[in-house]
Parts: C-alpha cells; sequence; structure tokens
C-alpha cells in the first residue's frame, strides 16, 4: 500500500466538517474575551484581578525557591545548547524534585500546583534552558496527565498518573509526515481486536518522544459493527512491541528538545487504556490545548524579561556620541517596547492562568489569545534586543567568551522563540480557531443563512432567529461607558497614569470591531471564510483590546496592593498608547489592503509566471520528497528511544 492510498482523501468541506465537530460547542460559563468580540466590555469578569489562596501561594513558593537553586547550581544552559541534550543527570533530579507533577494532584504523587504556579515555574526553568521548559511543557501541558485529568477514568489515573508525577516522562502524538492542522487526513489507524486495538502509523514531531515512557496517541478507528469509529485518543507505553522512534530530529533552536519521528507497526493497545469514547480523540487534543496553550506564554515571559535585563545592563554600559546608547531615541524606544510588552505579556498570563484556576470563566478563546499574542510579540522583542546588541547580537555567547566579553546567547534566544509561531497551532490557524470561536454567536442564529446546502425553510426560519438577535443585540453597539468621560474612574487615582481613558478606548473599539464583523458577514456572507487576512486582522485587534485590558487591570491589582503600583502604571499606559497605535493600523488594513492582488500574484507564482524571477542562483537543497513515506510497515531503522532511569 503506497503512502498516498493509505491517507483518508477528503475534501475542505469534508475537513472543515471534522474541526467543526471537535469543537466544544456549548458556552457553559461566561468568557470575557468572547464577549470583547461582540462589542460588550465586561470587566466585571477581569477585575477586580483573581488571586490564589494563601495556601496555594505558600506551596506555589516553597516549590518555586526549591528550583531555583536547583536550576542555578545543577543547570548548565550553555552546555545542554552546545551538547544539544539535557543531561541524564539533570532530568534525574527534575524527577527528585517531583518537577514532573508540578500539574498532578497530590493523591497520585503530584505537587498540585495552580496554573499560576505552574507557569511560574516554567518560566524560572526556561530561563535557564528552554529545552528544560518545553520538556516539562509537553510532558503536563499536552501529555498523558493533562487528558487524563480531564477525561481520564478513575481507574487510569490510578495506574499512570503516579508514574507521570515522579518517574514516567510522556509525550503527545498527533502529527503526522503529511498532516498538520488538518486533522481529518489522519492516517495513523487504530483496529479493534477483540479487547484491544492495533495501532499502525507514523507521527513526526514528536516532543519528547524519544525519552517517552507514556504516549498519548491519535489514531483513527474505522467504523465497524459496534465501534463508533473516527479519531480516538489512546495512553500507549512508549517500550512496547512495534514501537520505532526512528529519527532524533534536531531544529534550528531548541536544540536539546528530544522531538523523533515514531512508528507503530502492529502495535498492541489494551481497550482500557482508550481516553474517552472512540471518535472522542480531536475534541480531548482540543481541550487540553485550552488550558495547554498557558504554558507557551510563560516562556514568552521569561524571555521578555531577559531581553529587558540585558537590553539595560548592555544599554547603560556601551557608550556612542558621549552617552550611553539608551539614550539615544531610536535605542530607547526599543528598551520602552520591551518594557511596556514585558509587563502586558505578564498580565496576560497572570490574569489567564488565574482565570483557568478558578474555572468560573470559559477561557479557551483568552488562552488562545494569550498564545497568539505571547508568540508575536516575544519575538519582536527578541529581535529588537538583537537590534539593541548590534554586532554582539549576531555573535553566539560561546564567541562572546572566547574573545573575553560576557556570553550573552541573544542570537540563541531568537531562534529558540521562533518555534512558538508556529508549534501549538501556528499563529495562521490561530487567527481562523479564534475568529471562529468569535463569531460563533453569529453563526449559532445566522448560520443557516449562509450555508449553501441549507434548504429554503430552514433559511425563512434562521432568518427569523436572526431578526431577533440582531434587533436587540445591533442597538447596544451605537454608545456605551466607553464614551463617558468619567467611566471607569477607579482606574485614573491620584498622581497616577490616566488608565480609565484606555479602557474607555476598549470597550469603544470592541464596539467598533464588532460592528466591522458584522458588516463582513452581510458583505460576504458564505464566503466570510475565505477572508483569512481579514478575520485574522480582527483577531489581532481583539488581541491587543484583551492584552490592554489585562495591563489595566493588573497595575491597579499592585497599586491597590503597594506593589510597585505607580510603576506598574507607567508600563500599563506606555503599552496601551504603544497598542492603540496597532490597533489603529489594523483597523485601518481591514477595508484598506493588498488581500486581493496578493492572490492575484500567487496564482502567477503556482502558474509558473514569475519563475524568471528564480533565475541566478543555485539550490542548496538535498535530494528527496517533500514528505516522507509513511506507508504502514515494520520499521528498518535503528530504534533510537532511550528513556531516562
Amino acid at each position: 500500500m503506497s503512502a498516498a492510498s493509505a491517507r483518508p482523501t477528503v475534501s475542505e468541506r469534508e475537513a472543515r466538517q471534522v474541526a467543526e465537530a471537535a469543537r466544544e460547542q456549548e458556552w457553559r460559563k461566561p468568557s470575557f474575551a468572547k464577549e470583547l468580540f461582540l462589542g460588550r466590555f465586561r470587566l466585571d469578569l477581569i477585575h477586580p484581578h483573581p488571586t490564589p489562596s494563601t495556601e496555594q501561594v505558600q506551596r506555589g513558593e516553597e516549590f518555586l525557591a526549591k528550583l531555583r537553586d536547583f536550576v542555578e547550581t545543577k543547570v548548565d544552559g550553555a552546555l545542554i545548547e552546545r551538547e544539544a541534550r539535557i543531561p541524564d543527570e539533570v532530568i534525574t533530579g527534575l524527577k527528585e524534585l517531583g518537577a514532573l507533577g508540578m500539574k498532578i494532584d497530590p493523591k497520585y504523587g503530584g505537587l498540585g500546583l495552580t496554573q499560576v504556579y505552574y507557569n511560574k515555574a516554567l518560566a524560572l526553568v526556561g530561563s535557564a534552558s528552554p529545552a528544560i521548559g518545553v520538556l516539562l511543557s509537553a510532558h503536563q501541558s499536552i501529555g498523558v496527565p493533562q487528558p487524563l485529568k480531564m477525561f481520564g477514568t478513575p481507574e487510569q489515573k490510578e495506574r499512570f498518573l503516579p508514574r507521570c508525577a515522579r518517574t514516567d516522562i510522556s509525550a503527545f502524538l498527533l502529527t503526522e509526515p503529511d498532516v498538520g492542522s488538518d486533522p481529518a487526513r489522519l492516517a495513523t489507524t487504530a483496529v479493534p481486536d477483540g479487547d484491544s486495538y492495533v495501532l499502525d502509523g507514523v507521527k513526526l514531531w514528536t516532543t519528547n518522544g524519544v525519552v517517552a515512557d507514556l504516549l498519548v496517541v491519535m489514531a483513527r478507528v474505522p467504523k465497524s459493527e459496534g465501534h463508533k469509529g473516527g479519531i480516538t485518543a489512546f495512553v500507549v507505553e512508549a517500550g512496547s512491541e512495534g514501537i520505532t522512534v526512528e529519527n532524533r530530529n534536531s531544529f534550528m533552536g531548541l536544540r536539546g528538545i528530544e522531538n523523533g519521528v515514531t512508528r507503530f507497526h502492529q502495535v498492541r493497545v489494551p481497550a482500557e487504556n482508550r481516553i474517552g469514547p472512540e471518535g472522542a480523540g480531536l475534541k480531548i487534543a482540543l481541550t487540553t490545548l485550552n488550558t495547554g496553550r498557558l504554558s507557551l506564554p510563560a516562556s514568552c515571559v521569561a524571555a521578555g524579561k531577559w531581553c529587558l535585563k540585558i537590553a539595560r545592563e548592555w544599554s547603560v554600559a556601551r557608550e556612542q556620541w558621549g552617552k550611553p546608547v539608551a539614550r539615544h531615541e531610536a535605542v530607547g524606544a526599543k528598551i520602552s517596547f520591551i518594557a511596556a510588552t514585558t509587563f502586558a505579556l505578564e498580565a496576560v498570563m497572570e490574569l489567564s492562568s488565574q482565570m483557568a484556576d478558578e474555572d468560573r470563566n470559559d477561557i479557551r478563546i483568552e488562552g488562545a489569545l494569550a498564545k497568539l499574542f505571547a508568540s508575536e510579540m516575544s519575538w519582536t522583542m527578541a529581535d529588537e534586543l538583537i537590534q539593541i546588541r548590534g554586532g554582539r547580537g549576531f555573535e553566539t555567547a560561546e564567541s562572546l567568551a572566547a574573545r573575553g566579553e560576557r556570553g550573552v546567547p541573544a542570537e540563541q534566544l531568537l531562534r529558540d522563540l521562533r518555534i512558538n509561531r508556529i508549534f501549538e497551532g501556528s499563529t495562521e490557524i490561530m487567527h481562523l480557531l479564534i475568529a471562529r470561536e468569535a463569531v460563533d454567536a453569529h453563526l449559532s442564529v445566522a448560520g443557516d443563512l449562509i450555508d449553501p446546502d441549507k434548504a429554503l425553510g430552514d433559511k425563512a426560519k434562521a432568518g427569523m432567529k436572526a431578526g431577533g438577535f440582531y434587533a436587540r443585540w445591533l442597538p447596544k453597539l451605537v454608545a456605551g461607558p466607553g464614551q463617558i468621560p468619567g467611566a471607569y474612574a477607579a482606574f485614573h487615582p491620584a498622581g497616577h497614569p490616566d488608565l480609565a481613558a484606555h479602557l474607555r478606548y476598549v470597550e469603544r473599539n470592541a464596539r467598533k470591531l464588532a460592528r466591522s464583523t458584522f458588516y463582513a458577514m452581510s458583505r460576504w456572507q458564505g464566503r466570510m471564510e475565505t477572508k483569512q487576512g481579514f478575520l485574522g486582522r480582527v483577531v489581532d485587534i481583539g488581541a491587543e483590546l484583551f492584552a490592554m485590558s489585562a495591563a489595566c487591570v493588573r497595575a491597579e491589582m499592585l497599586r491597590t496592593r503597594g506593589e510597585n503600583g505607580r510603576e506598574a502604571y507607567q508600563l500599563a499606559d506606555a503599552f496601551c498608547r504603544q497598542s492603540r497605535i496597532r490597533v489603529e493600523e489594523l483597523f485601518g488594513r481591514l477595508w484598506t489592503n493588498t488581500d486581493a492582488i496578493d492572490r492575484k500574484v500567487v496564482d502567477g507564482v503556482l502558474g509558473g509566471s514569475y519563475t524568471w524571477l528564480e533565475s541566478g542562483i543555485v539550490d542548496p537543497s538535498s535530494d528527496g520528497p517533500w514528505i516522507a513515506d509513511t506507508t504502514p510497515g515494520a520499521s528498518r531503522k535503528e530504534n533510537v528511544h532511550r528513556p531516562i532511569r
């Protein structure tokens, strides 16, 4: 059987239907971000800023102190970067600390930390070595512990969580060589056979897969008598017969991660290892990621803090034209951006994480916005740090140290951060995912109107339903507190910058964003889903408004606590002013852009009209197929799996 014939063939519409079926359909809890996209600024959902309990803080701080001592004395980030591997003794030490079980309930041997302190721990350890941060995050955020916590049976939790808390590393296996964000084409199969399933297929980019003891595997169960079928999740023992880790992948950054290619050939998995019912795998994966994505902003916040530290120290020491480079406006603007954005990213991360801990709100959009915004902004901050450092920013830390200067790994940070804009949902996919959730209210009342497959009778009913909804909703988008000068006065205490003005701006522009979205839906109707450029800008505006809200709320919380409140207000004010400029540009680009001409150019590129433009170069790429062969069968390669004991 060829790779092509083994892979399911699906149309674009069928692929969308699979993704839609995996969505969490209901909104049982309030959502600040969902309301924001609907033009409703629900400040009451995030202010006063939620806070952890005293017991949660004590437990979290005690672990952070132990972790800090460990990373300062036992972790050599330069060694990990140089040898592209985390030493076994470091991983063993992390196990002994309980770092594998940070989010696992103490009754299963874990530490039971909150999401807030879990993220603080990831930021701390990630600042010492991003590869370690990825190992711990992949294990707990998307590996075996989180899906079992949310969907596992009591028996599964008893069997696997104690292992995950102390000894066993886990990995999450969804992606395949020809399947990324389009899971409808998933080819790995799990064929029922008695009281077991037999797995066959190949998984790509299995972070932790090289060293994992337990795997969460997504595979397609064929529909048959007594079996609903569909994409299904399984817990699989990594040492099972028929599993081969065929390659340890290497990347431009995160050189110490244990990421591989894993082949399954006639791997027998007990039915009792299935997580949830057949066909629920994608929903389990997406629901897991709603909270799991919050681990990525933690690494981005750590990166921002380090960028700020290096920018401050270097810009004071480095003089040009008679004064420190920080005093030159061109450099100073970059430092201001790094400082203000780091404050905002931490505000977004802490707010989203605390909301996840309280579980009073549905944070599927907030978590996605946090991931999207943090990955994009941290990359820009790292790029600005390189520019501030000049040639030294481009030079490796090892080279700097060799010639007698401080070994600052700025170029490594840029390489390490780049993947954040791709994994756990690329920026482009995040735009579409968030946009779908943002327009959910519209589709729930008017979706049948723009569905070409719906009958006239269904469209008539949808028209009546939509008419009632919009008759109530549209008038509320005309005016609001954002037009009242004294609104949100608590955010303008005496002697502090005026954050109330920024909240009024958020309220006004939330309504403007909702009006723009409604106009676009009216204009394009069923073609709206193809307007990815427009949808991406809508989401980016929402991300900025969310970040402004989080920054203001965090600044006020710090002020009331007496914790650097004046400085926090200054940073929040600076961030909001910078953010407003980006928002205005994005609003302008909703309707004035190059989307149409871009599509024409793409047609020309794909049609070969511009091949003459490619002349005059040589291509250094090696020979080989664009996508590796994934034909099911026994492995022909050496197994590079190396569990750490």
